[in-house]
């Protein structure tokens, strides 16, 4: 059922012109060939599917940190946070979510606060699931002042495919847990780097939901969570 209602999801804004695009070559494909037609058709539904803005329930209890994107947690580690927050060499934990093709790619914030600074750096498009994609790829990052006056990071990290980013917030904006901040066309990774201290509560290989998996808890003093695969 869940499956069925993310198809059948609000298509976010940024899509639009895209779909209209791949309807209109489909359109075109008809009249060369019905195969390529039905092809079209096919690619634009997918189209439609990738651009999906579905509502999320977000966890409300102070303090839970939520998944940025949809997609499967492909590395945890300790690393140092985008030079270009002025953060200094200090590594910390680090949560790599890893978005294919078919996942939903609205972006959301792990937790309420202030950006404190928005920072976009040019760079390669390897693809995202490398952990080099972290240093070398695209990227927007976001520092983010939590209430307490601890602070997160954000980055958005283009992939092999993904050819855009988009982040629609401004530095001195304040958001709520789980608001939308921004997405990635076509295929990517969020990496979030969490406060000093604080360990991940997800294991890799876990699926994260932006906005409702929980993937730590300023609350908790506990060591990083292991999972298995059964």
């Amino acid at each position: 059922m869940r499956t069925l209602l993310s198809m059948l999801a609000p298509v976010h804004p940024e899509g639009l012109r895209f779909i209209a695009v791949f309807a209109g070559v489909s359109f075109v494909l008809f009249f060369i060939s019905s195969l390529l037609g039905w092809l079209g058709f096919i690619l634009t539904l997918w189209c439609a599917y990738f651009f999906r803005d579905p509502a999320r329930v977000v966890p409300q209890d102070e303090g839970l940190i939520v998944s940025p994107a949809d997609g499967v947690v492909n590395m945890i580690s300790q690393a140092t946070p985008p030079p270009e927050l002025g953060l200094g060499i200090a590594p910390r934990a680090r949560i790599s979510i890893f978005m294919n093709p078919l996942n939903c790619h609205i972006n959301r914030l792990p937790h309420s606060g202030t950006i404190k600074l928005s920072k976009y750096r040019t760079g390669r498009f390897l693809s995202a699931d490398l952990d080099k994609a972290s240093e070398t790829n695209e990227r927007q990052s976001l520092l983010v002042e939590l209430p307490d006056g601890r602070d997160m990071v954000v980055v958005q990290i283009a992939g092999m495919v993904a050819r855009r980013i988009l982040c629609w917030v401004e530095e001195g904006e304040q958001l709520k847990t789980g608001e939308r901040f921004g997405l990635i066309r076509f295929g990517s990774r969020v990496d979030v780097y969490l406060p000093e201290n604080i360990m991940p509560q997800v294991a890799v290989g876990q699926t994260a939901i932006a906005g409702e998996t929980i993937i730590a808890d300023l609350n908790v003093n506990e060591k990083a969570r292991l999972g298995e695969t059964i």
